[in-house]
């Protein structure tokens, strides 16, 4: 799989019938490997070991139905209260990151309120934070410390 833009972590895989898989701590179990689940399992390494999250809050490719549509996101992180205070959307590395890849966390957002946003090739990292009252986001420099944002 292709170096990416995070920190080296180590990773549990497995091969069966010619697939290799990458075990998720959250889901708890194998998942296939592909360069989104790349992505999807450095990210989350990202926000337990870089971020300090705790594990307990974090949710790992969920259905959400947005206008009938079955979707799934890729992770959220809840705040102690239930709200959610992280969306992340994850693409593999080739796809690039485009207004339409913000199209799409907005169109989930507007139906889980988190405060703040994420999206990520693995390459390129996208943070933003939600200006609800003006419908809009923010972009910032990286994602706030959970212990400081979540007691405020």
């Amino acid at each position: 799989m292709q170096n990416l833009n995070f920190p080296a972590y180590s990773f549990r895989f497995k091969n069966s019938e010619n697939k290799v898989s990458i075990f998720d701590d959250i889901r708890k179990k194998f998942i296939i490997l592909t360069p989104e689940e790349w992505v999807r399992q450095h990210t989350v390494q990202f926000l337990l070991q870089e971020k300090k999250y705790p594990k307990s809050y974090l949710n790992v490719e969920k259905l959400i139905k947005i206008n009938d549509v079955n979707k799934r996101y890729d992770i959220v992180v809840f705040q102690p209260n239930g709200e959610i205070f992280l969306l992340i959307e994850c693409k593999a590395p080739e796809v690039n990151i485009t207004q339409n890849t913000f199209d799409q966390i907005a169109r989930y957002n507007l139906k889980l309120n988190a405060k703040y946003l994420m999206v990520t090739n693995g390459l390129n990292h996208y943070f933003c934070q939600m200006d609800f009252e003006k419908e809009q986001y923010v972009f910032l420099k990286e994602l706030p410390d959970f212990r400081t944002e979540t007691n405020r």
